[in-house]
């Protein structure tokens, strides 16, 4: 049996590779392919699926969709402390979510086992024990690691989105002290070495994202360069997660930092559903860094391309990586300007909004 592990990064098309393996569970495990549940809800699914209870996977649910985040969350979980996230609801004792993982290998024993969380990434960061209680599974079995990486400048501002998204009170990305460079998700040498180490010798399909949406997009490319043979013709169609426009991060920046929680969650679903129209300055148009903080950050990541374009062999991870040093057209508090003369702050979906609105109207 292989197993294949797609440990991440963040931002690079997990959610519609997962969406992907969810929808076509079914008709994948009737080629010996296993998108494993990881607990009684996935399962639970999986059986309504197969008994033509439910006409299509439930993809809304994120223990269908994303079991092995679920699985991630936990393992990180129990090691340190924290709460796992409430959108995967009460999950089971992480010796329960393992013993699901195994007895489906037992029973239905397939030829390929696929388990895919951009989560994984998070081991890197001094987790190395939980990728090691992740290969002990199945020890017998043969495994192969794919991972992708975006250019650090477009993950950067991708991900500072996603944490706005998620209600996360930050300094803006041009501030010397709000680059993570020392975490996983500015080093990604700290991400992929743990992974490297453990599974030495291992096939390792390490992937610079731009050349994932020139094959296609995340679904094509890891079908293309997973060492198992998918079946032809499965729908391959989103979701996918919808960013914030960058000319909005400083608007939901300051409403996460000074308004209620759920005001704050209230402006970021207005943007989240507003036409892209609505932006008059494209998001990658929009300079978030700075020209002296671009030419910090790429100081910083050179050793880190380094090794990298070693670890592939070849020249340059990531070819013209120096354009990480050119700031875009659109400075970001023209970027915000602009947007703020174009919104009517009436149209906002509550009063408190409008008037927060118009206080940046006036302010900015």
């Amino acid at each position: 049996m292989k197993v294949i592990v797609y440990f991440g990064h963040h931002k690079v098309g997990s959610t519609a590779l997962q969406a992907y393996l969810a929808r076509n569970a079914l008709a994948l495990l009737e080629h010996g392919i296993l998108y494993p549940a990881a607990e009684s809800e996935g399962l639970s699914h999986l059986l309504a699926q197969a008994l033509g209870r439910q006409d299509r996977p439930a993809l809304g649910c994120m223990n269908v969709r994303e079991p092995h985040n679920a699985l991630a969350f936990r393992m990180l979980a129990g090691k340190t402390g924290r709460k796992t996230p409430p959108w995967h609801g009460p999950l089971p004792g992480l010796a329960a979510m393992l013993t699901t993982l195994r007895h489906q290998v037992e029973v239905l024993q397939p030829r390929t086992v696929i388990l895919c969380s951009e989560v994984f990434a998070n081991f890197g960061a001094g987790h190395e024990d939980l990728i090691a209680k992740l290969h002990g599974l199945f020890p017998a079995a043969e495994w192969e690691l794919y991972c992708a990486l975006r250019r650090p400048d477009e993950y950067m501002a991708s991900w500072f989105g996603q944490r706005l998204r998620f209600g996360h009170q930050l300094e803006p990305l041009s501030s010397p002290g709000s680059g993570q460079t020392g975490s996983i998700h500015f080093n990604y040498r700290r991400m992929v070495e743990p992974w490297v180490r453990e599974f030495e010798g291992c096939p390792l399909h390490l992937r610079n994202y731009s050349d994932i949406l020139a094959a296609g997009g995340s679904v094509q490319d890891f079908t293309a360069q997973a060492g198992c043979a998918f079946p032809k013709g499965l729908p391959a169609e989103g979701p996918s997660n919808k960013g914030l426009p960058r000319a909005a991060y400083e608007i939901i920046r300051r409403a996460n930092c000074e308004l209620p929680p759920e005001q704050a969650q209230a402006l970021r679903d207005f943007f989240l559903t507003a036409p892209g129209s609505l932006s008059p300055v494209r998001s990658s148009d929009v300079e978030l860094f700075g020209a002296e903080r671009r030419q910090q950050l790429a100081d910083a990541f050179a050793p880190i391309h380094g090794y990298l374009s070693q670890l592939t062999g070849r020249p340059a991870f990531f070819p013209g990586l120096d354009e990480m040093r050119s700031p875009r057209p659109v400075p970001e508090a023209e970027a915000t300007a602009q947007l703020l003369a174009k919104l009517d702050p009436a149209a906002l979906p509550a009063p408190e909004l409008s008037r927060f609105i118009s206080s940046l109207q006036r302010d900015l």
